[in-house]
């Protein structure tokens, strides 16, 4: 593969004094914001080269890239996402050149979906995002945004939209400074052009674990939600939220994320075409960037040696557990149905909010599926008592249209949840 873009573009600081300390990873002008302390986690043991917990890092490069369709074809198609740049803790990078290799890790490395966020409530994180550019299109000077969808506590500089906050030109990076504070399942995009950028696949799972789940080790204080433990918790118990019952404990956890592409549109974007926003017609029907057979592949898939789609999404668990599908819904086209067959699904959360109402009563429904719209997510447990080992299930759309790859029939929106 040639690389169309041999130049690299002026590298850019941009940096936003959002705690009381920070700190570069690399002293370069590619500016990493990840401090060891902070003033709601300051420093504990005296050691300044140790961070506090409670701080989480990530860092992430907006770019394009090519992913693989599961029709028979193995068609590529053309995408705009994120890749996330992790340093080597064997080799670190000198800093004179770590600019460069940040560039040369974040272009053409593009992953459908996106790279997972995971933090626990409480959590401060400092989120990176380095605009690499477009290496199949060095003609588009798309600047690039991370719109953390639902976070109710956003100020308006890291939120994301770019009316009202910052955009990130190529060669330029930004971090984003979030206080977590509600556990729950969410998720992200690039809010610019967001139509566009969201059809390319500008889309990633983003969930909260509760604070509950540290409830062993945090102070029992009843004005503190989730610091007393329910009845019967288990040190390696975890929940899907602060529910103080127990109800949304679980023990297997499965980000689902539903999409869909236009192929006529990827290819359009690929080939310097018109793009056809009042024809957008998905016709590849995805869960976790990928069709059935790919979504029961439990490994990394690549395209052209590069790995493209990381998140499987086949369902594995042992009789009697309790699995957490965290779904969310990203399509920019259409609602989207999930359903499971021979397993009920019990619905616990809409849109990173328990269901539950101003008495305390749980208002947790069963139901065989549930219907999202674009920007929805739903928190659903399965429990597999008294499943057979050695059983195979399916979690599939009822649309049942949408139960194909493109042309092919036998494939789309569908994976297996399989007991153990």
């Amino acid at each position: 593969m040639v690389l169309r873009n041999t130049r690299r573009p002026a590298l850019i600081v941009i940096s936003v004094l959002c705690v009381a300390a920070t700190a570069s990873a690399q002293e370069s002008n590619i500016y990493v914001q990840c401090p060891t302390e902070t003033v709601l986690h300051p420093n504990t043991d005296g050691d300044d080269t140790t961070r506090e917990a409670g701080i989480k890092c990530d860092h992430v490069a907006s770019g394009d890239g090519l992913v693989t369709m599961a029709d028979d074809a193995q068609k590529q198609q053309y995408i705009f996402s994120f890749a996330r740049i992790a340093l080597p803790d064997d080799a670190p990078v000198p800093p004179e050149q770590y600019p460069g290799w940040v560039m040369e890790q974040g272009m053409l490395a593009a992953n459908s979906p996106a790279p997972t966020i995971v933090v626990d409530e409480d959590d401060e994180l400092f989120l990176t995002n380095t605009n690499v550019g477009m290496a199949f299109r060095p003609d588009l000077f798309d600047p690039h945004t991370i719109h953390w969808h639902g976070f109710p506590q956003a100020a308006s500089i890291f939120d994301g939209v770019p009316d009202a906050s910052v955009s990130i030109n190529m060669g330029a990076s930004f971090t984003y400074y979030y206080n977590a504070k509600d556990a729950g399942t969410y998720m992200y995009h690039c809010h610019v052009e967001a139509t566009e950028h969201m059809q390319m696949g500008m889309l990633g799972n983003l969930y909260v674990r509760p604070r509950q789940n540290r409830c062993d080790t945090i102070a029992d204080d009843p004005a503190v939600p989730g610091s007393v433990c329910p009845v019967g918790h288990a040190p390696s118990d975890a929940y899907a939220y602060n529910d103080g019952d127990g109800s949304t404990r679980y023990d297997v956890e499965v980000p689902i994320q539903i999409g869909s592409f236009d192929p006529d549109f990827h290819d359009a974007s690929f080939n310097v075409q018109p793009l056809p926003f009042a024809g957008m017609k998905d016709r590849y029907f995805l869960l976790n960037g990928r069709g059935y057979p790919d979504t029961v592949n439990a490994g990394v898939l690549s395209t052209d040696g590069r790995p493209s789609q990381p998140v499987s999404s086949l369902i594995t668990a042992n009789a009697g557990d309790r699995i957490l599908l965290r779904i969310s819904n990203l399509n920019v086209t259409q609602f989207n149905t999930l359903g499971t067959n021979g397993i009920p699904m019990e619905v616990v959360a809409l849109d990173a909010r328990l269901l539950r109402d101003d008495w305390g009563n749980n208002l947790y429904y069963k139901t065989n599926s549930v219907t999202l719209g674009g920007g929805q997510s739903a928190d659903v447990i399965l429990d597999t008592a008294g499943l057979a080992p050695g059983s195979t299930y399916f979690l599939y759309t009822t649309n049942l249209h949408q139960l194909a790859n493109d042309a092919e029939n036998f494939g789309g929106m569908m994976t297996e949840i399989r007991i153990n």
